[in-house]
């Protein structure tokens, strides 16, 4: 049973389509690639399916419900989760701290809660704090959770981003180039770290420019050229290609 399918997806932005007529399901439990030149209509891609932006045609419905439009906080919610090309944490609180953010959009007990600090928001602290520390020790920064974010190495900074995502307690995670700028270690860590959050039952949709990191953990790639799918398959499939090695393997394979 698919866990998302999107559907006639198109967005204009004037008289610039950045996206047009696209079609694609994703399984649940699968890694799926999102690829593409720069300016394919990728990230827009992902700011249609996490409500970002609202799509001008078409449709996503994501574990059975049509979210078409929805804000992005109830994207959370619903349990999709995007995590950014740029690392996204809050740089002046404790790594610890950061991870609990992530937490809050599963607090019940709201504003009133934790002004007279009832039991029911300890008790969800306690929890949200226990999550924290589980995902933490998954993530290999536990040494890091009392240190400001800002302080810890940038591949910790990344990983902690994801790990936050986590914290919401998602169903699918989209993982916007999560190894740019990595070094080759760095880069084994996060294929090692998206496999074990894939064992973990979280679906995930990754762009990403490294092909071996594509080609090495997705079980199916789509590919985008000027904002429409001009293929979708297996490795061996885009990698043979004509019209992809024409628009994007080609010109990455001579650059």
């Amino acid at each position: 049973m698919s866990l998302i399918e999107v559907s006639d997806l198109t967005k204009r932005f004037g008289g610039l389509v950045a996206v047009k007529d696209l079609v694609f399901s994703v399984e649940a439990g699968e890694t799926i690639g999102l690829i593409g030149p720069n300016g394919a209509g990728k990230t827009t891609v992902f700011n249609l399916l996490t409500g970002v932006y609202a799509p001008t045609e078409g449709r996503v419905v994501f574990d059975g419900v049509d979210i078409t439009g929805w804000k992005p906080q109830k994207v959370v919610e619903h349990g999709l989760v995007r995590s950014f090309q740029q690392t996204r944490v809050l740089p002046a609180i404790s790594v610890m701290e950061n991870m609990v953010t992530g937490y809050h959009c599963r607090i019940k007990s709201g504003v009133w809660g934790a002004m007279w600090k009832s039991g029911t928001k300890e008790r969800e602290d306690d929890f949200a704090r226990e999550q924290a520390l589980e995902i933490l020790r998954f993530l290999d920064l536990l040494s890091f959770q009392d240190q400001l974010a800002r302080n810890i190495p940038q591949s910790a900074q990344r990983r902690l981003a994801i790990g936050v995502a986590m914290a919401t307690q998602p169903k699918m995670l989209l993982l916007d180039e999560p190894t740019v700028g990595m070094n080759p270690n760095e880069t084994q860590e996060m294929i090692q770290l998206i496999a074990a959050i894939r064992e973990k039952g979280i679906t995930i949709l990754l762009i990403e420019h490294d092909m071996k990191v594509v080609m090495g953990i997705c079980k199916r790639i789509i590919v985008l050229n000027y904002g429409q799918k001009i293929a979708e398959g297996s490795p061996a499939e885009i990698r043979s290609n004509p019209e992809v090695i024409t628009a994007y393997l080609g010109s990455e394979e001579s650059a």
